[in-house]
């Protein structure tokens, strides 16, 4: 039997060497978050878990753990039949649940016992989820940001992927978070992410950064829709140099009515939308808009809500805390189009390298 602990900073720095990272926990915690790359071999699936819980506090442990241990055997079984009948002896997995108790080891002694090498996270997810914390900071101290700004419209998520296209380094905090960053930001059919599995995903991506390079980034706020940017992350991309992508009004509208296209395919969904817009703009004009809406005029609306709710906002936000913006460099864009930002993209590049 070859069944080996190993802690979580260790197997964080190691992922890239397990040919399998495998989660034994339940689907409903393995959604919440789980380590990169990881698969879901639940020990016990969330029926059986609130099944477990229930005869556990309703009767007692020990015919809890019995009945748990007759559901983790078949479960296992399940496991092996599905997916390791054809598989090598050389395949070495990374096995963790919640604290690297009960469910995970129940896995692993049978994995050793067949003559698989595994290795079992000491301290489970949780202990995973610490070191992850722990990193972020040391992570983004170590990097060199340079800020994309200019308002609403501009571009600045196309020229973030036109930059990652020409081979720059890129945190997308938009497309991590699944959201577009402002009141009307949510995407139709993509629910964000939990801030658990944010943060992951965020530890992931800069962990893969090379430290003597630039990483590009946009000017984004403290939250990305429902989920918070890390403090350390936020802190150190705000202190970075800017560059200000300018775009003309009438690109910059033809630009959303593009990529938000869901409002006008739904424009009653995007009535509905304004109504978080309230507080801030008041009954009379958010009312105003949804006549203007229901009256098929919805470039209109798009073009007064950059004007004269989201451009006033963003420039006092942008003065008020990222510390270079009054220093930003300009970067004019002659359009929206995908050749102009590629065009941009090596403007950039040939300045920054």
């Amino acid at each position: 039997m070859s069944v080996k602990p190993i802690s979580a900073t260790e197997a964080a720095a190691r992922l890239v060497e397990f040919s399998a990272v495998i989660d034994a926990r339940s689907e409903g915690e393995y959604e919440l978050d789980r380590l990169p790359g990881a698969q879901n071999w639940p020990s016990l699936n969330n029926e059986e878990r609130h099944l477990i819980g229930t005869i556990y506090k309703q009767v007692n442990p020990f015919e809890a753990q019995k009945r748990g241990a007759a559901l983790v055997a078949a479960n296992i079984a399940r496991h092996i039949e599905h997916y390791l009948l054809d598989t090598p002896r050389n395949w070495q997995p990374l096995i963790y649940c919640w604290r690297g108790g009960k469910r995970s080891n129940s896995l692993a002694l049978v994995l050793g016992q067949i003559g698989f090498k595994v290795h079992v996270l000491e301290g489970g997810y949780k202990a995973f989820r610490t070191a992850v914390i722990e990193n972020i900071p040391q992570l983004a101290a170590q990097l060199s940001f340079r800020v994309i700004c200019g308002p609403t419209g501009s571009g600045k998520t196309r020229l973030l992927g036109a930059l990652a296209a020409a081979g720059a380094q890129v945190l997308d905090l938009e497309a991590l978070a699944s959201h577009r960053s402002s009141v009307l930001g949510s995407i139709p059919g993509q629910p964000q992410p939990s801030q658990k599995r944010f943060e992951t995903l965020v530890w992931d991506t800069l962990r893969g950064f090379d430290p003597a390079r630039l990483v590009f980034v946009e000017s984004e706020s403290k939250k990305v829709g429902n989920v918070a940017v890390p403090e350390a992350l936020i802190t150190a991309m705000r202190a970075g140099p800017c560059i200000d992508l300018q775009l003309s009004d009438d690109e910059r509208v033809a630009l959303l009515m593009e990529d938000y296209d869901f409002f006008v395919k739904d424009a009653a969904g995007f009535s509905t939308r304004l109504e978080a817009l309230l507080e801030l703009r008041g009954k009379a004009v958010v009312g105003a808009w949804k006549a203007q809406i229901a009256a098929g005029q919805i470039e209109q609306v798009v073009r007064d809500l950059l004007l004269t709710h989201y451009d006033p906002g963003y420039a006092l936000s942008m003065v008020r805390n990222f510390k270079l913006y009054g220093e930003a460099t300009a970067l004019p864009a002659p359009s929206r189009s995908g050749n102009a930002m590629a065009e941009l993209a090596r403007q950039v590049l040939a300045h920054t390298s």
